[in-house]
């Protein structure tokens, strides 16, 4: 259980950090950013594994760069189901959703969390 609260609060800062930095993505507090990390989390779980599957050929002809593509619509589907998480369109969620990566890696490797 303590690891699920240490994903989870690295993931709602992470949240907050990328809302600063990416124009287009709005967290409006801290409670959004963390019900939304949460959203997120359940998003990750249950319907990106069927987008995954469901875009398979379009991934391997891109060479699996099409899957931006589906983390920037995993992002804008969170935002939907969030009150207080905005997104400005496509182009900001795509970019969001590159740099929470890198900063939840980030943040992960400081915290010193182990797989």
């Amino acid at each position: 259980m303590p690891e699920f609260l240490i994903t989870w609060l690295i993931t709602t800062a992470a949240l907050m950090i990328t809302a600063y930095i990416v124009p287009g993505l709005l967290v409006t507090n801290i409670v959004s950013a963390a019900i939304a990390s949460v959203i997120l989390g359940l998003v990750n779980a249950i319907i990106k594994p069927l987008l995954v599957l469901l875009t398979l050929p379009l991934t391997l002809l891109t060479f699996g760069l099409f899957l931006f593509v589906i983390n920037a619509i995993v992002i804008l589907l969170a935002a939907k189901l969030t009150p207080g998480f905005v997104v400005g369109g496509f182009f900001p969620a795509l970019i969001g959703s590159i740099v929470l990566t890198l900063i939840t890696s980030g943040l992960t490797m400081l915290v010193g969390k182990r797989r």
